[in-house]
Formats: structure tokens, sequence, C-alpha cells
């Protein structure tokens, strides 16, 4: 009965990997994209945390496929997000940074929100039949003084419950019109809980038709305030910065992602529905550096300790359980072409995206990446003036092959690593390789040289 399992199973693999899943008769799957916010590479177990014990989330791990050499699409919030949502770099859109007021986003040279007129995946699956929802924080527009950021909808999602940052904050989130505060009628301690029942209501009431989902917390982002953290005499008990109080919101984040498994099973769905699980950058604090496994620098650093992050899939239907890819090289510009491929949905018109279709490998394919990946964080030195010391890195980036060159634009202050041999970034071969400098130099420079500048269209389209 094993072999005959076994032999069904590489079957609709491969079903799926030459046409879509429902050319071969199944159901599209439900797809669940996790994204956490600020959470290290190795903030879990099943990436080498020994933090706090991370059971549900090695649980995910266990039954899915670990990625090792996966990347954000920026060392910092917004443009990350934006890189997912659109599978396009986000400096490509006008976000190198994250967004704040207008004066702010001005001065860093970039946009208010992301455009409407952006692909956005949440439209391709809508387009293909799928119920779509976004649950968590948002970041790409809204909050502060910008007012007008186009709303959930244009963007492609049904359904919506966000924080501050976002087009419409959900008022339970949001009591004093901040990023979090004691009098909000759901507390930061119980943000995921919260986010978690969302989607699994969602996926309740859309029982029968493929759904969508962005389960996109942001507890894991400072300040971290457990439960036990209550206000006391106008004074926390812990700092929210501290180690004490990151343990405590893990330990709880984690509980939660076992709420969102148990759901699935309750449901009768967790068979076919895929989860993504990862972080839209590298940590802040790092506790030098013991939460981004090793790697060089953290959250605002284009090293590996900013953009390299925890990645998990799990779909039992076709992903292989308890194994571990640590050669395909993935970007989160691939999940646009990816789920679009698995869902059976159409790319749009004259979509020039930077992604990849890597169904291959997230269902046990282990491939190299034949696109290069191309990095902007900052615009300026207003935009571009953190982290100090040895986890600053240049503002501009490419990896290629096992190469990653780093380098300020058209400042010469080239650095070339060899991301096989030296993934920790501990030696400079620049002047060793000339020749590879020089070719990626030219690359780097030329995809700066075209990205699109600033205008007041680009900055607020809704004031043409």
């Amino acid at each position: 009965m094993r072999t005959i399992k076994s032999i069904i199973r590489v079957v609709l693999v491969l079903g799926l990997l030459a046409h879509n899943v429902t050319a071969v008769g199944q159901e599209p799957p439900n797809i669940i994209v996790i994204l956490t916010d600020d959470m290290g590479f190795s903030d879990i177990g099943a990436f080498g945390g020994d933090f706090v014990p991370t059971p549900q989330l090695d649980r995910l791990a266990a039954e899915g496929t670990r990625f090792t050499q996966y990347y954000s699409a920026s060392p910092i919030c917004s443009p990350s997000r934006t890189g997912l949502l659109t599978g396009m770099f986000p400096a490509e859109w006008n976000f190198t940074t994250f967004l704040n007021d207008r004066r702010s986003n001005g001065r860093a040279e970039q946009a208010n929100y992301l455009n409407v007129h952006a692909p956005s995946i949440a439209k391709v699956l809508k387009a293909a039949g799928y119920a779509t929802g976004h649950f968590g924080k948002w970041h790409m527009g809204g909050g502060r003084d910008i007012q007008n950021a186009p709303g959930f909808k244009l963007y492609g999602f049904d359904e919506h419950a966000s924080t501050y940052e976002s087009p419409e904050p959900d008022s339970a989130l949001t009591a004093t019109d901040w990023i979090w505060s004691d009098v909000d009628s759901v507390q930061r301690w119980d943000r995921t809980a919260y986010f978690v029942d969302k989607t699994l209501d969602f996926l309740h009431r859309h029982e029968g038709t493929p759904c969508f989902v962005n389960l996109w917390p942001d507890d894991m982002h400072t300040p971290w305030v457990p439960e036990e953290n209550r206000r006391h005499a106008g004074k926390f008990p812990m700092d929210p910065n501290e180690e004490a109080a990151f343990k405590l919101v893990l330990a709880e984040f984690d509980k939660q992602m076992g709420r969102l498994l148990d759901g699935l099973d309750e449901l009768g769905i967790a068979e076919n529905t895929l989860i993504i699980f990862t972080s839209d950058n590298g940590p802040l604090p790092s506790f030098k550096g013991s939460r981004s496994g090793g790697f060089r620098g953290t959250k605002l650093s284009l090293y590996e300790g900013g953009i390299r992050m925890p990645f998990i899939v799990r779909w039992p239907a076709y992903v292989p359980a308890g194994v571990t890819d640590s050669v395909s090289v993935l970007n989160a510009t691939d999940l646009f072409p990816t789920l679009s491929s698995i869902a059976s949905g159409t790319l749009p018109a004259n979509y020039k995206g930077d992604g990849e279709n890597r169904a291959q490998v997230l269902t046990g394919h282990p491939a190299p990446r034949k696109k290069d990946m191309y990095w902007e964080y900052g615009r300026n030195e207003y935009a571009f003036n953190y982290p100090k010391g040895r986890d600053r890195s240049p503002n501009l980036a490419i990896r290629s092959g096992k190469w990653k060159l780093l380098m300020d634009y058209q400042r010469g202050n080239e650095e070339l690593y060899d991301m096989e041999n030296d993934r920790h970034e501990t030696t400079n071969i620049a002047e060793s390789h000339p020749d590879i400098v020089d070719e990626l130099r030219t690359k780097l420079y030329t995809w700066r040289a075209y990205l699109p500048e600033l205008t007041p269209e680009r900055a607020d389209p809704a004031r043409k």
C-alpha cells in the first residue's frame, strides 16, 4: 500500500510540474503565505535557534521542506513586502526603505504607497477563482499622514484585517491611531491569535472555494509585549526590546502557529493546503548575531543576516516531508510566478517579473537559479544611515550564481564574496577576481541606472 501511494504521489507531482494542479484533476490548493516581521534566520529551532522551544514551527518544518538559501527582496519591511506581492524588485516601484510620512518619503526619494497598477499575486489568484484575504501587517501605503492610499480591494483582496500601517486599519488594533496601544481592544500579545482566527474563519466560510491568504503577523517586531508584560504603575516589568520579552513573544507566536495547523486539520483541508512560512527581513536587535544563524548583518543590511530568511513549505499532497534543500536559491519575487502556476493563474499581460517559477523546486527537485538577484537599500544618506559598524553594508547588491557583489552606487567600494565557500561573508575577494567584479559591477550599474526616478506622479498617483 505504501508503494502504491508513493507511485500515485510521483504521478501527481509530475503532472503538477508538467502542467498545473487542475490539469491532473486535483482541486486547486488553498495557499497561505505566513510572513513574519523581523524574524531572524535562526530564531526557530528548525533553523538552529535555541532561545525557546518552537515545537509547532518545528512541526511545520518536519512535515514539509526547509530551504536555507531563500532571500527576501529587501532588508526592510515595505520594499520586502512589495517584492513578494508584485514579483518584482521593489526599487522598480520606488521603494528602497520603509514607508513613513510624506516628508520622510520625499526625502528618501520613494513613493507614498504602492501603485494600484503594480502587479499583485492576489489579483492573479482572484481571477483564477480564489477567495483572497489579507490578515496582518501591510506597510505598503497608509498610516501616519498618508490618507489617500488605495484600499485592499484595489490590490485584489476580498477581505482584510490590518494594522496601523495600512490604508484601512482594523479599529480593534488601532485605538490610538498608532502602531500599538495598551487600550487596543486586541492587545499586542493577542495579535497573532487574532489574525489566525481571521484566517481560519475565512477558510471555513469559503469551504469548497480555493483560498489565498496573506497571514502577516507583526508581533515579532519590537516592541515585544508579551502578556506577562502588562503595565504596572505605568511601567513595564521588562524592557520591550530585551531578550526576555523576545522569548515570551516567540513562544506565544509558535503556539499560535500550532493553532493554525490544528485548525486546518479540523477543517479537513490540511492535505491540500500549501503553507509558505518566511520573514520579511532580518532581525533587530540581533543579540550579537545569535538570531542570524551566524550570518553577517542585521535588518537594514544587505549582508546575509539582513536578507537570507528561514523558508518552510508544507503541502502534504506534493511537498516532501522532513527534507532540507540547501542547494536551490530562491527569492521572494519567485512566489508570484510559482503560485500563479500552481493555482492555474494567468500572469498579467506584458508582465516583466523578476522571479522564476520554482514549482519544481518546492516539490522536491532542487535546481539552480537562472536569473540574477538585485537589491537596493536606501537611495541616499537620509534613507541609508543604519546599521553602524561591521554590519553596515553598501547599498547595492547582486547575487549571480555563487557570487555576491556589494557596492555603493558610483563609489568603487566593491565587495565580492563566494557564497558557496564563504556564506558568512568574512573575506572580500574582489582584488583577486577582477574579471568577476567587472562583470557584476556592469550588471549592477546597468540595473541601477534604469530604475525609475521618483516623480510626483509616481510618489502619489492619485494626485495626478
